[in-house]
């Protein structure tokens, strides 16, 4: 009844991790929009964006690409796949308590300027490794 396709699951695996990038990264960008506008021209905003970025390209190199291509193995080596199946129970859990978390933080942080910064640095860090691992998902052979 509710079967797919292993080639229905990687899109929607793709879906799902290319929103993630998309909603950071927005969300990162108001964050950072709210720290300027408590303490303009620091240059912190700055420096925070830089580092943001780069956590977000070592992440992706060096862990993010591993966890999606080990998930495209695993959609591949289902035998009869579901519709849901698209990622494991443990992530669907670990993804709403990310976003619960982050929405909690986000609106306890408002005028705290460290709080905020360190927050906007992570999630853009976040944004940049589901954005600089996608990749994986349009490569035909998902083995390499």
């Amino acid at each position: 009844m509710f079967s797919a396709s292993a080639v229905t699951l990687k899109w929607l695996s793709a879906l799902v991790w290319c929103s993630g990038f998309i909603v950071l990264y927005i969300k990162s960008t108001h964050l950072f929009i709210e720290v300027e506008r408590i303490n303009p021209d620091q240059g912190w905003t700055w420096l925070a964006i830089l580092a943001g970025f780069l956590i977000g390209v070592i992440k992706a190199k060096y862990l993010y690409q591993q966890l999606c291509l080990k998930n495209l193995k695993r959609i591949e080596s289902l035998n009869q796949p579901r519709i849901w199946q698209f990622y494991r129970f443990r992530f669907y859990m670990f993804l709403f308590s990310m976003i619960a978390l982050g929405l909690f933080l986000s609106k306890q942080i408002h005028d705290h300027y460290i709080m905020l910064i360190t927050l906007a640095t992570i999630e853009l860090s976040i944004a940049t490794a589901l954005l600089g691992s996608c990749h994986c998902f349009w490569k035909k052979n998902t083995s390499d």
